[in-house]
């Protein structure tokens, strides 16, 4: 069947609908641990990014798994096609000439590379959400730490299941260290510095 399937050339560009939103879209990726602090500095970023007057949008893993990857277990595999969609729906809004920011787990390297490679170059942007696991097991706002310890969640990203760190991320964010302030202006000034963001905004 994919063999009879030809791509169609859209008659407006990537380009042009950047032009028409005054500004470049790209990814915002967050990887991180659960309760390392993805979720809250995606949302005030957006917050903050939308009072620029800038057009975002913003991909949650919790929200993401009760919709488009509701069929998706946990395991390895499953884990990959998670990021992999994701990767696509992400890769569909740079083309829309939106800021898609991406909060996910995402705990495998070659995944987080793949949707890089979706893209093209200096479109993706891995923030490293890094935060202690005894802090965030401490937090446990959804108390799945405590589940994964008694054996109630099977592989459980930093328990039962193994997190590779990125290794040279665009932004390092120290969520045990750092206020959510601090984080934001550490993105923004990155996004001003790459020429993704206008240096006046």
């Amino acid at each position: 069947m994919a063999n009879h399937v030809v791509r169609q050339q859209a008659a407006v560009t990537k380009e042009q609908r950047q032009r028409l939103n005054g500004h470049k879209s790209f990814i915002l990726w967050f990887t991180g641990l659960s309760g390392s602090g993805k979720s809250t500095i995606a949302n005030a970023l957006e917050q903050r990014l939308h009072q620029m007057g800038l057009r975002t949008y913003l991909l949650d893993g919790d929200n993401i798994r009760h919709g488009l990857n509701a069929d998706l277990g946990f395991g390895p595999e499953d884990r990959r096609e998670n990021i992999r969609r994701i990767g696509e729906v992400a890769k569909l809004f740079v083309d829309a000439g939106v800021i898609v920011l991406a909060a996910f787990i995402s705990p495998y390297r070659a995944d987080r590379q793949m949707v890089r490679e979706m893209v093209a170059p200096g479109e993706f942007i891995e923030i490293y959400v890094k935060c202690p696991l005894e802090v965030c097991e401490r937090r446990d706002p959804k108390g799945l730490y405590r589940k994964a310890r008694s054996g109630e969640i099977a592989e459980f990203t930093g328990i039962s299941a193994p997190y590779e760190e990125p290794e040279n991320p665009e932004v390092l964010i120290k969520t045990d260290k750092e206020s959510v302030e601090k984080a934001l202006k550490k993105v923004i000034d990155v996004l001003r510095g790459k020429g993704l963001i206008n240096e006046s905004l």
